[in-house]
């Protein structure tokens, strides 16, 4: 199961990403004439509000005989207690457990066994749970995410089993992998205060302090029907869908007691900052700038995703021509707009060549993204990003998990399911001057963290 919601942190998936290439650089402006925007399809959507609070969102597409069931729960990594990182991303686990009538793993039969599939993530603000079905099963998968929301068997048996899951994943994932410990630190150690410091996969000295109580009372806390979104999309009957949701998630009771609320703040960065995070394995330096960043809703989101893929996109980008390609400087290098419910961060990321130092290839990253600034994206640059944002979208769209998990994102991480109708056509209208803007505003005019990442010292 995979860690990071959907469109969450691309640096987490940065090694191997790049290779060295000999592609053409970009061609110049003059030459490429502006494309013209695209027409952006509208998603016609329902959406409505159970008694109980539940949002119920669903949209219609007879494409295929398939329909996709979504659940986000509105908590992830930044909800964990103090002290107790990583519950979130247990109960990611534990929800795939028995109920009082399902059977641990069941949901993999009822999907893997007649064709489908199913997934989870945990991300910094949200849980999410998916399956893709033939849309005969609908009704059953209903019915199921119903039944594990209110009969979940939250006991020792399985919270020791789980445990211990999350806690091998951690040291696959992080121990294990040469750069696990550096892109981990990277989206977490620059936050002063906000609990987006604790890294959403956890810690297993947090996960060894945890009891049973304290599970229980995570579960009671945000797993409940007022602190859920409800996506289906696919091949339904808009009548019978809503007769089966009303049978199945109706009689849900609502909590009493209300739902934590969202306060924590990141104060401003006041000074700039190093951290040196090393490891027993490191097959070559790496190091990473990170910049504080505005939440997913704000105004600028638009122009700092597309300058990412302007600085990182593919091999013609400029830090894969620049650093990989003709300084050969770096194996690797990214830019990521990583933008959350909360603050995000911009995170500017490369892996060394052999042999060249660390302080050089911070400069030469550091060199190229304000570079976007001095040298504007050129009309071929925007044309060629916009068109790749374009179509990984459509493409992703044109299933119905890819078509509620769009709508998902706008409904629950920016609080408005009609920007997935409005976000498109907000990136098509991104200029190169609205690229220098922001990258002034949260870069060159802004305090950095400088992560470096090096091999740990013998002890003498």
């Amino acid at each position: 199961m995979r860690i990071g919601p959907p469109g969450a942190l691309a640096v987490a998936m940065m090694a191997g990403a790049f290779v060295l290439s000999s592609a053409n650089a970009v061609v110049p402006a003059a030459t490429t004439p502006a494309a013209t925007a695209l027409t952006v399809p509208r998603i016609d959507f329902r959406d409505r509000k159970l008694a109980n609070g539940l949002t119920v969102i669903s949209v219609e597409s007879h494409a295929s005989p398939t329909a996709s069931v979504q659940v986000w729960y509105h908590v992830g990594g930044s909800d964990d207690p103090p002290g107790r990182s990583g519950f979130a991303h247990l109960f990611e686990h534990m929800m795939f457990k028995g109920t009082t009538y399902l059977k641990a793993e069941q949901f993999d039969r009822m999907t893997e066994d007649v064709g489908g599939a199913n997934n989870a993530s945990t991300g910094n603000d949200v849980t999410t749970y998916e399956e893709v079905i033939p849309s005969n099963h609908l009704e059953t998968l209903l019915w199921a995410e119903a039944e594990r929301l209110q009969h979940l068997k939250v006991d020792e048996a399985n919270f020791q089993s789980e445990r211990a899951v999350v806690e091998e994943e951690y040291r696959q994932r992080i121990l294990a992998s040469p750069y696990g410990r550096f892109f981990n630190a990277v989206a977490s150690a620059p936050y002063l205060k906000h609990p987006y410091r604790r890294p959403t996969i956890g810690s297993i000295a947090d996960l060894d302090a945890a009891t049973l109580a304290d599970v229980t009372a995570f579960h009671s806390t945000y797993y409940r029907p007022d602190n859920a979104t409800l996506i289906v999309a696919g091949d339904f009957d808009p009548k019978q869908l809503d007769a089966w949701v009303d049978k199945y998630f109706g009689p849900i009771a609502k909590p009493s007691t209300p739902l934590p609320s969202r306060t924590a703040t990141e104060p401003p960065w006041t000074s700039d900052r190093t951290i040196t995070v090393t490891a027993p394995r490191v097959p070559l330096p790496a190091v990473a700038v990170v910049w504080l960043a505005p939440p997913v809703t704000s105004r600028d989101a638009p122009a700092l995703e597309v300058a990412s893929a302007v600085l990182s996109s593919g091999d013609s980008s400029r830090l894969n021509q620049s650093l990989v390609y003709r300084q050969q400087i770096a194996t690797q290098a990214g830019f990521s707009a990583d933008l959350r419910a909360g603050p995000g961060l911009l995170i500017a990321t490369a892996i060394a060549a052999g042999g060249k130092p660390i302080a050089e290839l911070r400069a030469a990253l550091l060199a190229q993204v304000q570079g976007l600034v001095d040298r504007p994206a050129t009309p071929a640059e925007l044309d060629k990003v916009k068109n790749q944002l374009i179509t990984e979208a459509f493409a992703s769209r044109q299933t119905p998990l890819g078509l509620g998990s769009a709508i998902a994102d706008s409904a629950v991480l920016e609080g408005d399911p009609n920007r997935v109708n409005t976000d498109l056509e907000a990136l098509q209208r991104v200029t190169a001057a609205d690229i220098q803007r922001v990258l002034r505003r949260y870069v060159t005019n802004a305090h950095s963290v400088i992560l470096d990442y090096k091999q740990e010292t013998a002890p003498q």
